[in-house]
């Protein structure tokens, strides 16, 4: 029995529990091209798989997210009249970004959609693969770009999915914004799909990067759409691409004052840049790492 036990923790010793190459970063330029994998996620969007995400986020994810910080949902209104597939974006800093996003979101638009997830974190190994693709219908995308990076979304997009992007693909290091990529713009100029800004702040503050819990105190996090964008004559996937900030920029601010003022900040060029203040590092992550003040709570009686 002694035996046997020392086997198997001489197999577990060696045995690859990731999909993490092998070869030293040292010695990367030098080795020879991975051959591509696909990741399967199909079976996430079965009737069955699709019933039990409906459940899982309904019951356990938008309770427990709606519990531990403060959520203010805006912007829904900007989904009436909309058909899918549709294009999500928005800027990303924390890892409750994507459960705000679709706990935010009326069950009709939820249950038909899928999120964008980097394939080297969120699938090189296959109990996260197998969980974020049951919980949020994540599918990989390749950071390195390329044509193969979408070739899952544009199947998806052809099936009527919407899209859930974050076009800096990755978490922001600081809280603030970073340069977008332009996956997201092309594909919305290939399908001629609207993209439908959506500004997220204080999750930094609640959920920084790091952390695998959020912070204590139910700290206020806002989630607002904005008015979907569409591709307008002559306009190439970069004027888009920039659009797309523009967009998310004003919403921010819009967030943070009201919508009369972002609007004439706009119309004067003068909307505040999401990419934050210069400075060392430091600086940027303690303005980031502020919460939100909280918002007031609507009265139940008009005072008279």
């Amino acid at each position: 029995m002694a035996s046997l036990t020392e086997d198997i923790r001489e197999v577990a010793r060696g045995w690859r529990w990731t999909r993490r190459p092998l070869t030293p970063r040292s010695a990367e330029p030098w080795a020879p091209p991975a051959e591509p994998r696909e990741f399967p996620t199909a079976w996430a969007r079965t009737p069955a798989v699709r019933a039990t995400r409906e459940i899982i986020q309904r019951y356990v994810f938008k309770p427990l997210v709606w519990t531990e910080t403060e959520p203010t949902v805006e912007g829904l209104d900007h989904l009436e009249g909309l058909r899918p597939p549709v294009m999500f974006v928005a800027n990303h800093s924390s890892h409750i970004d994507t459960p705000l996003i679709l706990c935010s979101l009326p069950r009709q638009w939820r249950e038909k959609t899928a999120v964008a997830a980097a394939a080297d974190y969120f699938f090189d190994v296959w109990w996260r693969a197998a969980s974020t693709a049951l919980v949020f219908n994540t599918f990989p995308i390749e950071r390195a770009g390329g044509k193969r990076a979408t070739t899952t979304a544009r199947k998806l997009v052809e099936e009527g999915w919407n899209l859930v992007v974050f076009p800096e693909g990755t978490r922001s290091r600081d809280g603030w914004v970073g340069r977008f990529r332009h996956g997201a713009a092309r594909l919305c100029q290939e399908y001629g799909m609207p993209a439908v800004p959506v500004a997220l702040r204080g999750t930094y503050a609640a959920m920084p990067r790091g952390r695998s819990w959020p912070r204590p105190g139910r700290l206020p996090v806002s989630v607002r759409f904005g008015p979907p964008l569409r591709l307008e004559q002559d306009e190439d996937y970069r004027s888009l691409s920039k659009r797309m900030q523009q967009s998310l920029a004003r919403l921010w601010d819009e967030d943070g004052s009201t919508w009369w003022d972002s609007m004439r900040r706009e119309s004067e060029g003068a909307t505040p840049s999401m990419s934050g203040p210069d400075g060392p590092r430091w600086r940027r992550v303690w303005d980031s790492t502020r919460p939100l003040p909280r918002r007031a709570r609507p009265k139940a009686w008009p005072a008279r």
